[in-house]
């Protein structure tokens, strides 16, 4: 029988951590944060701090990020509503990551609780 995509995002909650916008609020400098959405939606909002590295090349390009790349890196992971986060964080944690935990609801629920945002500075070619 084949899976879904929602199966496989089920089966990675199921191992992994999430935390609660008020959890990751207080994570806030304390950990790295993964941005895993397209940099087109990481342009329009993001967590304060945020690194982006799309889901398609996280396993490619973490390595190439200073704060991210050793395996003891505290990670705090995130994309729109939490299923691309909880996809990385399982394979974050197969590359040797111990310590990732995904927010819950992701962006949708951040924005939505209206916590702060940031957006990438313009760069003006005139």
């Amino acid at each position: 029988m084949a899976v879904t995509p929602h199966d496989l995002v089920v089966e990675a909650k199921s191992l992994i951590s999430e935390v609660s916008c008020d959890e990751a609020m207080s994570l806030l400098g304390k950990r790295v944060v993964l941005d895993v959405r397209e940099y087109d939606e990481y342009a329009a909002g993001h967590l304060p701090g945020a690194i982006n590295i799309p889901r398609g090349i996280l396993e490619f390009k973490i390595g190439m990020v200073p704060e991210a790349a050793p395996r003891d890196a505290s990670l705090l992971i995130y994309c729109r509503t939490s299923g691309r986060a909880a996809l990385s964080a399982v394979q974050l944690h197969r590359l040797g990551y111990s310590d990732v935990v995904s927010l819950s609801g992701g962006f949708d629920q951040w924005n939505n609780e209206q916590r702060p945002t940031e957006k990438p500075e313009q760069i003006n070619f005139e």
